[in-house]
């Protein structure tokens, strides 16, 4: 019953914009239904990044729609790091983020082409 009622919420949560409050799935449920039911299309790793914050950056599809994992260290000094999900991003966003210019660090292209569309669960 629980997984019914998670996936029918997912659903109406994954049809809406990315900016509606979901607040009846956390985001770590969230991020599990996209890492099984998701297509796998890439990601960036930390030896590629090179970045003090960014640590891993996964993209997914479902429904037609493109979902983001970044894996972001807490602050430089701490190998500690937490795990969010970006919503609806353009994939238009995601190949400028992944292939962008040379002059701009992925960092700078995370806050640029990525951040906003983070996900409004718990």
């Amino acid at each position: 019953m629980k997984k019914i009622f998670l996936k029918a919420i997912l659903l109406s949560f994954l049809s809406s914009t990315p900016n509606i409050q979901a607040q009846e799935i956390s985001c770590s449920e969230l991020i599990d239904f996209i890492k099984t039911k998701g297509y796998y299309t890439g990601k960036i790793d930390s030896y590629i990044l090179d970045s003090s914050w960014l640590y891993k950056v996964t993209t997914y599809t479902y429904n037609y729609k493109t979902f983001i994992i970044a894996m972001i260290k807490r602050n430089e000094y701490t190998s500690s790091i937490d795990t969010y999900i970006f919503c609806g991003v353009p994939s238009s966003n995601w190949n400028n983020f992944k292939h962008g210019g040379y002059n701009d660090s992925y960092g700078k292209r995370f806050h640029k082409y990525i951040m906003e569309y983070k996900c409004n669960c718990y």
